[in-house]
């Protein structure tokens, strides 16, 4: 299928790994110009190499600190006129009520919420006087069903949710498009320290905690990070055209809800 997306432009955040580089490789296996993003040039221009090498096309890099204004300007600066924005950044660790004090809430907030949240007001605009946009939010399984210790996690990505729907009814309008990715379980870096933070807790090998999170999910496996980063190609495409406002969850069947 071709999405109708060649040689327009995306920046992915986050993306010198993990779900990021894999929404960037897709995107240019389609004929994206990918500006990807992270803190380290070294990892960032290995990243590149690897997405040229998979694609045949050249991923721009742009070494910032989305959570910071600077940082923010930078890479809008290198891509003034991005058709796709895909907000991505790490999540705050596990841990307990009484371990998160207020600085703890600002970074969440700050890294998960407000830095999305700034990112689509300076892209917005631009996408909807030209008639097209994609906005992709990597958010988390916690914004529908959060779980014991993921309450920073929970609440800052909500929060993004929120938002974003708010505004997705005006812009749908302008063929712009705003949904969210909900993933659960892909086997990136973030699943390797969860499951080494199991073996501390339980005193298990590493192989038996992967075992047991993937027991836990409906598919009795870790999802690719090529499985989600296709998922979020289709919604960049213009056949997703009048999908807006939505969290697809990319979990293996794993969510227990209707809604």
């Amino acid at each position: 299928m071709d999405l109708g997306i060649k040689e327009r432009s995306a920046i992915v955040c986050a993306s010198s790994r993990g779900l990021g580089e894999a929404c960037a490789t897709s995107l240019a296996r389609e004929g994206v110009r990918v500006f990807i993003n992270g803190r380290n040039q070294r990892t960032l221009d290995e990243a590149a190499l690897r997405i040229e090498r998979a694609t045949g096309q050249r991923a721009f890099t742009v070494k910032a600190d989305i959570t910071t204004e600077e940082g923010r300007e930078r890479i809008l600066s290198a891509c003034p006129n991005a058709d796709m924005l895909i907000n991505n950044n790490a999540g705050p660790a596990p841990g307990k009520l009484e371990d998160w004090d207020h600085a703890a809430w600002i970074t969440a907030l700050d890294s998960n919420m407000l830095a999305p949240i700034l990112l689509i007001r300076a892209v917005l605009p631009g996408m909807r006087k030209r008639r097209f946009g994609r906005i992709i939010n990597i958010t988390s399984a916690m914004v529908k069903s959060p779980a014991p210790g993921m309450g920073l996690s929970a609440a800052a990505r909500t929060g993004l949710t929120a938002f974003c729907k708010s505004i997705s009814h005006e812009a749908a309008a302008d063929n712009v498009t705003i949904n969210n990715l909900l993933p659960e379980r892909i086997d990136t870096d973030r699943q390797r320290f969860m499951a080494e933070r199991m073996m501390v807790e339980q005193d298990i090998t590493f192989e038996e905690a992967r075992c047991q999170i993937a027991e836990s999910l409906s598919a009795k496996r870790f999802g690719l990070p090529s499985e989600f980063a296709d998922a979020c190609a289709f919604l960049c495409s213009v056949q997703a055209s009048f999908i807006s406002g939505q969290n697809l969850q990319i979990d293996g069947g794993s969510y227990r809800g209707l809604v």
